[in-house]
């Protein structure tokens, strides 16, 4: 599997991924980060590359006053239709580079789910100003939430292929790796059910700057940020080198 194009993550989209299994748990999402930073309903939330805005209009819906960044104009689009359509008023959706929002001391809430855009992009200098742009937009006290691929389960399993069967599609995703340069190639094949099952062929893949624990850790350290936790996706489990998914709750100092 070869990488794609630097600029990968500005043309990469479509609202076919809203057929996508993992889109069924948007939900149990957020209902554990609600839990998880012990929210009232009355917090402000950025969402950082909130795709269609499915974590943006389902916290809306439940009261909290969020606004939506994502870089695809599709993207926007579609979530501007879905808020009017649910009778939403307290969203806000903004197409634009996640580097470019000025917000300071401004949210109770960053989030950064289904990577959050954090690794996308050309280098590590530029990955860096993500969260640059989180610590600034939270005010003191505020919580920010992400998930990631683990840099230690990467270390311990990659490359592998995984399956993942939801209501409409079966998805096959595969990961390579280059340890030294921490980048993950990301590509994956979704076959919907009832089509005639092809061989599956994934060509090109996304290439991602994957963390480890530690270095997040260090990363908000350096920001004004202290770490209080970081899980095997969304439970209780510490994450480790099993756990293909983190999830990190930080706090802004």
């Amino acid at each position: 599997m070869k990488a794609k194009a630097s600029d990968w993550y500005k043309l990469n989209w479509g609202l076919d991924i809203k057929n996508m299994s993992w889109v069924e748990n948007t939900g149990s999402e957020v209902d554990y980060i609600i839990n998880l930073c012990g929210l009232k309903g009355n917090e402000r939330i950025l969402d950082l590359a909130c795709g269609f805005g499915r974590h943006s209009l389902e916290f809306a819906r439940r009261g909290f006053s969020v606004v939506g960044v994502d870089i695809t104009e599709i993207y926007i689009d579609d979530a501007v239709k879905s808020a009017k359509e649910m009778g939403l008023s307290n969203t806000e959706f903004i197409c634009c580079d996640i580097r470019d929002i000025a917000s300071k001391d401004e949210f109770d809430v960053v989030l950064n789910l289904a990577d959050g855009a954090i690794g996308y992009l050309e280098n590590d200098d530029e990955n860096l100003k993500i969260f640059d742009t989180i610590a600034r937009a939270l005010k003191h006290g505020g919580h920010h939430v992400c998930d990631l691929v683990c840099g230690e389960y990467a270390d311990a399993h990659f490359p592998v292929r995984l399956w993942d069967s939801g209501s409409n599609t079966l998805s096959l995703s595969e990961f390579d790796w280059d340890r030294e340069k921490r980048i993950m190639l990301f590509g994956n094949c979704d076959i919907a059910y009832g089509e005639v099952l092809r061989v599956p062929e994934i060509p090109e893949g996304d290439p991602t700057r994957v963390y480890t624990t530690t270095e997040i850790k260090e990363i908000m350290k350096n920001r004004g940020m202290e770490v209080k936790g970081a899980f095997a996706g969304y439970s209780d489990i510490p994450a480790g080198k099993d756990s293909f998914q983190m999830l990190i709750h930080s706090v802004k100092k």
